[in-house]
């Protein structure tokens, strides 16, 4: 949506789908003004330490609960809510972290449970053909944006308590460009669209 509101215009935007600690250090480098992280009960700690070390403020966007992404064929899909107990006979898929793969720095929400399944890969596109193939599935927001994915996949809440709390990194002391705060807001426009409140 920003880049269309700028299409007659020239612009350059860079957007970096990455490793947890690479976005952490685009924002530390300057390559990149914001970026989208989640925190939660488990990484907290470790993740604002990180933050803290490098002079990163994490701006809080939203809470919100756990949801099952997976296709529309998966035998889950029609379910209203899924228990851990129904995941156990299909890998769970997971962003790979490269060399800092700490628990804390994992993409997905319980890093630490004892999987049955795992496959790790470094891109959506990979993921998404997992997700067909091998009714794969992974955890995330529950935000699907059908406009880019189309109607194949569904997000389903997972029975749980636990909450992700989205927002961005930034540097500290140094506020957001306008670009930066278009962002943000279409950020939030998407969430009221596709979160319930």
């Amino acid at each position: 949506h920003m880049a269309k509101e700028f299409g007659m215009d020239d612009y350059e935007f860079a957007v970096h789908e990455t490793k947890t600690y690479e976005v952490i250090e685009n924002v530390r480098n300057q390559k990149s003004e914001l970026g989208i992280l989640y925190l939660n009960d488990f990484n907290q700690k470790a993740i604002e330490k990180i933050f803290n070390d490098n002079e990163l403020e994490f701006v809080e966007l939203f809470q919100c609960g756990i949801y099952v992404f997976l296709w529309k064929g998966n035998p889950l899909a029609e379910k209203e809510l899924i228990e851990f107990e129904d995941l156990k006979n299909y890998p769970c898929l997971s962003f790979e972290q490269g060399n800092n793969n700490s628990f804390y720095l994992a993409e997905e929400v319980f890093s630490t449970y004892e999987y049955k399944q795992i496959i790790k890969a470094d891109d959506r596109a990979t993921l998404l053909n997992l997700m067909v193939g091998l009714n794969g599935y992974t955890l995330c927001s529950g935000i699907i944006c059908e406009d880019l994915n189309g109607d194949e996949y569904r997000a389903i809440p997972l029975n749980t308590d636990d909450k992700m709390r989205i927002g961005y990194i930034k540097k500290k002391k140094m506020p957001l460009s306008i670009l930066g705060e278009k962002y943000i807001a279409e950020l939030i426009r998407l969430k009221e669209k596709h979160l319930p409140a």
